[in-house]
């Protein structure tokens, strides 16, 4: 009980700070949802079993702080591109209850946990396919969201094949990401020119163990001249 306490006192107050604003109902579901995480994870891997830091900070927190620079309304259809355990999916479908989210990842097992954690959460808005995205045809998303570690590039390549023309892709990545990001742009050609613009938001000040992290955003559209 302490434990789940500190982390729903933890979570308030990290939220409070960037101005993220959370009912108390989905304080709580964001922290059932942390229980539930690690008790699948200790069946398949989701997420790293040595963490250097608290879930609640290094996996949940971390996947709401793209609220910052992405605002979801009400008729946007996201994708959640190898979503894993649900990361970002999960925790922003609880903070975003009307917008919908599909979370796809290409290993089942993965999917059978998010789909138990859904139906867990009771969310409705949210609905996890085991699939690759080498085989997703047919529908048109608003937002590609990914936690991969894969390069830029080919995150680009997977969504521009999925996104609306005017659509983003936003990845939650770390490291040195200039050369990425050139190597990017310059084959975009190659894409059907996506993306056309990259906006990288440090957040490394936001928290210590976010460290060299940031939020690309790759726009299929610039939104200036």
């Amino acid at each position: 009980m302490k434990k789940k306490s500190d982390d729903l006192t933890m979570l308030k107050t990290l939220c409070t700070e960037q101005s993220i604003e959370l009912l108390p109902t989905m304080v709580e579901q964001l922290v059932r949802y942390r229980d539930y995480l690690e008790q699948w994870n200790r069946k398949i891997n989701l997420i790293s079993r040595k963490e250097d830091a608290p879930v609640i900070i290094k996996h949940i927190f971390h996947s709401l702080l793209i609220t910052l620079h992405h605002k979801f309304h009400e008729n946007e259809k996201i994708l959640d591109l190898g979503t894993g355990g649900g990361l970002p999916g999960i925790p922003l479908a609880i903070l975003n209850p009307h917008t919908s989210f599909v979370l796809v990842d290409a290993t089942g097992k993965k999917i059978e946990a998010c789909r138990d954690m859904i139906q867990q959460l009771g969310l409705h808005n949210a609905v996890a396919i085991h699939t690759r995205v080498e085989e997703m045809k047919g529908e048109k998303f608003d937002t590609v969201l990914s936690r991969q570690v894969a390069p830029l590039d080919k995150l680009c390549e997977w969504a521009g094949k999925l996104l609306k023309s005017d659509g983003v892709l936003i990845c939650l990545k770390g490291g040195d990401l200039d050369g990425e990001i050139r190597k990017t742009l310059a084959s975009s050609k190659d894409r059907h020119n996506f993306p056309q613009h990259i906006e990288l938001h440090p957040i490394q000040g936001i928290n210590p163990y976010f460290t060299e992290k940031q939020i690309v955003i790759a726009r299929g559209k610039k939104l200036f001249p």
